[in-house]
């Protein structure tokens, strides 16, 4: 089994709802993203999915969040937007084009992050 992993950032706002702390009140993060993408074939070129194809994707569902405050894109009306609400929603927009599509992981912090997967 063969996992590669790309990582990539963006800025965006957010607060939780339904939650007693400063994280109810607006704040932002400078977050980083990490896809991972497992498999046992390899291509012709000996690889399992060309990095710039898995950035490239990446950074589009990104450039949806970048900036932005989460709260307010229709995807998150209503909700509290945690990084495990972001991570599943990240996961499941980056899965239309990846399809071996594994992990994905972020970070609000260089010590905070949440991470989702399907279980098999």
């Amino acid at each position: 089994m063969y996992e590669i992993k790309t990582q990539s950032y963006f800025s965006a706002a957010h607060h939780l709802l339904n939650y007693e702390g400063e994280c109810e009140n607006q704040h932002g993060h400078n977050w980083m993203v990490e896809a991972f993408v497992q498999g046992e074939s390899l291509d012709k070129s000996n690889i399992l999915i060309d990095y710039k194809v898995l950035k490239r994707e990446l950074n589009a569902v990104l450039d949806t969040l970048d900036h932005q405050d989460i709260n307010e894109l229709p995807e998150f009306r209503g909700e509290s937007p945690s990084s495990e609400i972001i991570s599943a929603y990240i996961y499941s927009k980056l899965k239309e084009k990846i399809v071996q599509l594994s992990k994905v992981t972020v970070w609000e912090t260089q010590t905070s992050c949440c991470s989702y997967f399907e279980q098999e």
